[in-house]
């Protein structure tokens, strides 16, 4: 018996390009993501004035055309990405945003509109970048980029020093850190050549392997362009993303390698010059004291942190409500210690929840970093992870005091724009990664 004779037609009925199953399951998280955003407002508005938020269409509108853009450029840019990535950055985004609006209503617009234009660099991203592999053609390119960014804020009349660190640049009323573009330059440089020399890089055994592994030929632009970077962060009175991109580099480096005399050799350098920092540098000192005992100085320079403790006590299991508790109470909230306003009035619970989102985020970028197709994507998906990750973890441990302050920002959920978009930049080509590593996967 035929097919025709059975009724049955050899035609598949026309579907959406590439509307796989995983692309559907996103849409389903990212309105989930845009709900939960929309109600954290409006209790927040609640909580806080008693009264149903005035913009609440606006924000309603947002919210509803957020996961419908996102799903459309997924669908027809990256169809095959991992489906966790993008429903994760709406959370935290929208949970950051509720957290704005409520400390600071002048900030709440600023940040919007720098969302809008973070899922603009997102979708422009994914236009440019069509293969990841592209990316590999212009390592150099990106390390002189990297560099040029970092020494922007020193230039005279377009830097711009802000607590003590020198990392803005002012364009007529705006103002930027290019430090977040460039460290994605630096790991695009730092992943290009890594794979470019990793047999020498990796040597053999004994003695003659490690002089092949520290050559300073091979060796010689990757130090270059990272005691560059140190230096200039130095001059800049950074410490947060100057450990961070050591940290970026000497990691990215062992991945490459396997050798893990480059770990122990970096933690060698990372202790001398901890050390050494906080002899020299009066702010790394302050950092370090107010880490160790802040209450001795909790009516000067520990009272950031003290209020933030009080703030995570007060908040308890389940926080005080939104809009109920008293985070406005610590200084530059809504920036370096927007954490600990999520734990006072949302509890243990709430700030559970944004470190479960950041660990699906990590490991939603590893699972991209193993199944890419060329040892460049896989590299660079582990560099952008390690990104993600570190910032993290260095700003939520320091607001905890598990780590002295970092002065780094939360990714997605700190207010600052040239943090949003570069961080949706990054997303974008983990992204890229992913799609090219599941494309043709049975499960999609």
């Amino acid at each position: 018996m035929t097919l025709l004779e059975t009724g049955y037609s050899t035609r598949r009925r026309p579907r959406l390009p590439h509307y796989t199953r995983a692309r559907r399951g996103e849409l389903g998280m990212l309105v989930l993501a845009s709900v939960i955003t929309i109600f954290a407002y409006i209790l927040a508005s609640l909580g806080k004035y008693s009264t149903m938020p005035a913009d609440l269409s606006l924000v309603l509108v947002a919210m509803l055309l957020f996961p419908i853009v996102i799903h459309v450029a997924n669908l027809y840019l990256v169809p095959y990405a991992d489906p966790i990535i993008m429903p994760v950055v709406a959370f935290l985004n929208g949970i950051g945003f509720v957290m704005i609006s409520r400390l600071n209503h002048l900030q709440a617009p600023l940040q919007g509109t720098w969302t809008a234009l973070g899922v603009v660099a997102y979708i422009g991203t994914l236009l440019v970048i069509k293969k990841s592999e592209v990316l590999d053609r212009y390592r150099f390119i990106f390390a002189v980029l990297g560099i040029g960014l970092l020494l922007m804020p020193l230039v005279p009349g377009l830097g711009e020093n802000i607590n003590g660190a020198r990392l803005w640049i002012r364009l007529g009323p705006m103002s930027f850190q290019p430090v977040e573009l460039a460290k994605l330059a630096l790991a695009i440089f730092f992943a290009s050549y890594f794979i470019e020399k990793r047999e020498l890089l990796s040597g053999g055994s004994g003695a003659a392997g490690l002089r092949q592994g520290f050559n300073l030929r091979v060796l010689g632009p990757i130090v270059t362009a990272w005691a560059a970077s140190l230096m200039i962060m130095t001059a800049e009175r950074d410490v947060g993303f100057s450990l961070m991109l050591f940290l970026v580099f000497i990691i990215t480096l062992w991945i490459a390698t396997s050798r893990v005399i480059y770990l122990l050799g970096g933690t060698l350098l990372f202790a001398v010059g901890a050390v050494v920092a906080s002899k020299l540098f009066a702010q790394v000192n302050e950092r370090i004291t107010i880490w160790i005992n802040p209450w001795k100085y909790a009516e000067t320079i520990g009272y950031q942190i003290v209020q933030a403790q009080y703030a995570l006590g007060s908040g308890g299991l389940s926080g005080t409500g939104l809009g109920l508790g008293h985070p406005t109470l610590i200084p530059v909230v809504t920036s370096d210690f927007i954490y600990a306003a999520i734990g006072e009035e949302m509890g243990l619970l709430g700030t559970t929840a944004i470190l479960l989102a950041f660990l699906l985020l990590v490991g939603a970028g590893i699972r991209a970093s193993q199944r890419a197709r060329s040892p460049f994507s896989s590299l660079l998906g582990a560099a952008f992870t390690l990104i993600i990750g570190l910032q993290s973890f260095f700003i939520m441990a320091g607001v905890v005091r598990l780590l002295p302050l970092t002065g780094v920002t939360l990714p997605f959920v700190a207010y600052g724009g040239s943090s949003l978009i570069s961080n949706y930049i990054l997303v974008a080509v983990l992204m890229r990664i992913s799609n090219e590593g599941n494309l043709g996967d049975a499960y999609f």
